[in-house]
């Protein structure tokens, strides 16, 4: 049995507590959590109570060494702000661990290349927690395109719509500052850039891309008519009618991870998504030329009517078409088998000179159409092999967050960006060999 430690215990950290807890409590066992903040760690320990497992230690942030030290994990969980995860995924393979980090695997090149430095000098191991990738209505995109189904792809076309229950959530909280998340190219999009990378077998080459805050913030609100303003939801009354705000008083798990907990570090979950402050973009779209001559339209919108995709692949022998509507929700809202879950998904092949078909998968049990709970099995389980190559390592994490960062530098200096030109490329190019 393996020991895990936890390090950031806000809301994406429930998916492992509960399974380690539940579910793989016979292959994994918690042995610490650790964060900046007490109350989310004492209600971390609530949940593993509720689900009859013992509590463990808690250690603030800045003794994560010395919780390492004493504790003796086996493996490091990180689930913490994006910007901080190199901090914790450097210390801890140092420290003689591997780590389960959640996406992105961070933000910019430079942490990139420190977690780059710290697996090479140590020769230990990252998993990035790409569920995207199990899911199985992608997971069968994959299946189709290694067996030929269209032949050579040529382009593909990608949308992915964010709503405006979950994509304002961005807007509310850390993610609104580009320091914290590297922006919705980078924390969002990571998912859908490593989707290509893994339906594909090439990464890109050269990255162009177009973005601004088009509907959130309090200019563009204003240019709509909207005269009246408040900073947060909590306690402000011209909040209450507001479709786009959010009631954490009304949440049992947001009130006890945020508002409760707002004495200890005044993180205000709840923001006004019209407010001032927020420099990410809403409004995206970005061409991608692959190694292997793919070319990619993509575009990425935060708050459209319905959730979901469209992506069409175009081929030598066909079309391959996936139009996939997820169930909204909230993060950390308390709807985890939800998350992600499918209203609808339909995936059809258009063969040149024969008809039409759809492309049958079996949906799984809980969030993202059972692809968190096999990416928990892959994680926590004995998979054994997988001729998907689902696993994403620390080279995954990085080639993913590259096309978004990339995309932030297209956008800054207003030109095509050549994956030559990061460092981190060919660092990985040699490490692979």
């Amino acid at each position: 049995m393996k020991k895990y430690a936890l390090v950031g215990t806000g809301g994406r950290a429930g998916l492992y507590i509960e399974a380690i807890s539940g579910k793989w409590k016979d292959n994994a066992r918690l042995v610490a959590f650790c964060d900046t903040n007490q109350t989310r760690m004492n209600y971390a320990n609530t949940l593993l109570s509720q689900a009859g497992a013992q509590k463990v230690s808690t250690w603030k942030a800045e003794n994560f060494g010395a919780m390492i030290h004493e504790t003796r994990p086996d493996i490091i969980i990180v689930t913490t702000m994006d910007r901080t995860h190199d901090d914790y995924i450097v210390q801890a393979l140092h420290a003689g661990c591997d780590v389960i980090t959640e996406k992105p695997m961070t933000i910019d090149e430079p942490r990139a290349l420190r977690i780059l430095d710290a697996v090479e000098q140590t020769n230990r191991q990252v998993r990035v927690a790409f569920n995207y990738r199990y899911a199985p209505h992608h997971s069968k995109i994959r299946e189709l395109l290694m067996n030929n189904a269209i032949g050579e792809v040529f382009s593909v076309h990608f949308e992915w719509l964010l709503n405006t229950e979950h994509g304002a959530d961005y807007f509310r909280r850390w993610h609104r500052e580009k320091r914290n998340s590297g922006g919705l190219l980078v924390h969002k999009s990571t998912h859908h850039f490593d989707l290509m990378n893994f339906w594909l077998g090439s990464y890109p080459q050269r990255v162009y891309a177009e973005g601004g805050l088009r509907f959130y913030g309090k200019e563009n609100a204003e240019k709509r008519g909207i005269s009246h303003f408040y900073p947060r939801a909590h306690g402000y009354a011209a909040a209450k009618d507001d479709p786009f705000a959010l009631h954490m008083e009304e949440n049992v798990q947001l009130k006890a991870l945020y508002l409760d907990a707002e004495h200890e570090d005044n993180y205000f979950r709840d923001r006004n998504v019209f407010s001032d402050g927020i420099n990410i973009e809403d409004t995206l779209s970005v061409l991608v030329k692959y190694q292997n001559q793919v070319q990619l339209t993509y575009s990425l919108n935060a708050y459209l009517p319905w959730e979901g995709l469209n992506v069409v692949f175009n081929g030598s022998r066909g079309r391959l078409e996936m139009k996939l509507v997820e169930t909204s929700y909230v993060n950390a809202g308390g709807q985890r088998d939800n998350e992600g879950s499918l209203e609808s998904c339909d995936i059809t092949v258009f063969p040149i000179f024969a008809e039409p078909y759809k492309a049958d998968f079996t949906v799984g049990e809980g969030g993202h159409g059972g692809g968190d709970n096999a990416m928990l099995a892959d994680l926590f389980g004995d998979p054994g092999d997988d001729p998907l190559k689902r696993a994403a390592d620390h080279r995954a994490g990085a080639m993913s967050i590259l096309t978004g960062i990339a995309g932030n530098i297209s956008m800054q200096q207003q030109r095509p960006v050549w994956f030559k030109e990061f460092e981190l490329v060919t660092r990985l190019k040699n490490h692979a060999g």
